[in-house]
């Protein structure tokens, strides 16, 4: 009998994990069905850095360099550009596509987050650091938007995956820290560092291919740089250009107050404070487990700061990674009991989490404005749709027939040659120094003031008249968001 008894132990937590895993994969696909539904219901559109993937990959597939010099331009991404090279294949629904794809990203981010959890720890401290991902809304917003950094991310979280699942893994991971290095360059820092470890018990022969790998995100961009502009650190050099015009460079010295800044801000303060004190649990009760993301939370605040040093875009996404991290640490506070045997220890950590739970659905209850995301996401829908009509209709068509079209400044730019299939001469900004003053064509001038704030007056430094259609054109479309005025 009792060897019986023992052989059917380790058959039951079998089930047990497996009864879990099947719960993470019905709560996921479920996850998935709303993604679909919120992708219909709410139409968003690429932001303007993702538009301009569209745009460069079009212009590749026209066989033409992609013109990423220019008034304003984002840093380039080979990987994003060849994405949009893909969905420009699909004509004007390249754009949604890409929404689809950054989405999909988004839902391997929490699928990736959840296995880091579940590999690290338990089960149920993945279940919650997955949940606690989902209600960081600002990386949903993100997602809706387009932007880049999700798939980023995703492509970070999954290399700690791999890795956590069969440490020193090697190629799987440096590929995988390769395709982020197409997107970011904080992944070539990562790839640097995975090489490192792997090299003292690896093979000379593995030790050079690993070494390969490891350079594959910085040689095609700077390769990508050399062939477009003839500068291989062009991408480097105008990005710290680019971001001291915006005013998005950090000191040195700031940078120790903008990381808990920036920190309380991504997952916020409860969450903080629970990512604090799981990490301090996880140390003491399991620190062979806390070492992955304990990993990805150290070369994240690390990356950070050499972008800061190098002069780039201090700003609260670009420690996103590393606020994953906290997150299932803090998933470690609320769900770590399950790593303890049963006893008086595990049932008072139970009963506090419990008050944490209540705690946190409460502050989320009273604190976040599911009115605002509604707003937003539908101003993006509506806008853009206004704009198609507005640029799509015959008078504008006419005109333009006479002319170029002409923008308050540089944030219409990307949206308007995309829907227009116009090259980067026939779309000026009016805010861009120098700038020819056309005599005939089409000027675009936004009418909503919730849209002028984001699509003319949205720097500091450009001039209201920007707002003022030239004199003498004549007004010839107004919609909801904008007019359209031309001169022939």
């Amino acid at each position: 009998m009792e060897g019986v008894t023992l052989s059917r132990r380790p058959a039951l937590a079998r089930v047990r994990g497996l009864d879990g895993d099947a719960l993470a994969r019905i709560a996921f696909g479920l996850l998935c069905v709303a993604a679909v539904i919120g992708f219909f219901v709410y139409p968003t559109y690429p932001n303007y850095d993702s538009y301009y993937s569209l745009l460069w990959g079009r212009e590749v597939l026209d066989l033409q360099l992609p013109g990423i010099e220019g008034f304003r331009l984002p840093t380039e991404h080979p990987l994003a550009i060849a994405a949009g090279a893909l969905l420009s294949l699909f004509g004007r629904h390249g754009d949604r596509l890409f929404i689809a794809a950054i989405l999909a990203s988004y839902l391997w981010l929490i699928w990736g987050v959840y296995r880091l959890g579940r590999i690290a720890f338990t089960p149920l401290v993945g279940a919650v650091a997955a949940a606690f991902t989902l209600t960081r809304f600002d990386f949903g917003f993100l997602a809706a938007r387009g932007y880049i950094d999700i798939p980023y991310m995703a492509l970070v979280v999954w290399a700690a995956v791999l890795e956590a699942a069969r440490p020193r893994r090697g190629t799987g991971v440096l590929i995988t820290l390769a395709l982020a290095g197409m997107l970011r360059p904080e992944a070539w820092v990562l790839g640097g560092l995975y090489w490192l470890w792997l090299f003292p018990r690896a093979t000379w022969r593995q030790r050079i291919l690993y070494a390969a790998l490891a350079a594959i995100g910085p040689l095609v961009w700077t390769l990508v740089d050399l062939i477009v502009t003839g500068d291989p650190l062009f991408s480097l050099l105008y990005t710290s250009t680019s971001a001291e015009d915006l005013g998005r460079q950090r000191t040195l010295g700031e940078l120790p107050a903008a990381v808990p800044e920036f920190f309380t801000s991504i997952v916020k303060l409860p969450v903080m404070a629970a990512a604090v004190a799981g990490i301090g649990l996880a140390l003491a009760f399991s620190p062979r487990r806390t070492a992955m993301p304990l990993a990805l939370l150290v070369s994240g605040v690390f990356t950070f700061v050499l972008i800061g040093v190098a002069g780039a875009s201090v700003i609260e996404r670009y420690l996103a990674v590393a606020a994953v991290a906290l997150l299932v640490f803090a998933a470690v506070a609320v769900a770590g009991f399950t790593m303890l045997r049963r006893g008086r220890l595990r049932t008072a950590w139970m009963a506090l989490s419990a008050v944490l739970v209540v705690f946190g659905i409460v502050f989320t209850a009273t604190h976040v404005r599911l009115d605002y995301f509604d707003s937003e996401l539908t101003f993006r829908g509506a806008a853009h749709d206004d704009l198609v009509r507005v640029l799509e209709s015959p008078a504008v068509q006419k005109g333009l027939r006479c002319g170029p079209l002409s923008v308050p400044n540089h944030k219409l730019v990307p949206d308007a040659r995309w829907i227009l299939d116009l090259p980067e001469s026939r779309v000026i900004p009016r805010a861009e120094p120098g700038a020819p003053k056309p005599r005939r064509g089409v000027a675009l001038v936004v009418t909503s003031r919730f849209a002028i704030f984001k699509h003319s007056w949205s720097n500091d430094i450009d001039s209201p008249l920007i707002q003022e259609p030239p004199a003498g054109w004549r007004r010839i479309v107004t919609s909801d968001f904008y007019a359209a005025y031309a001169r022939c």
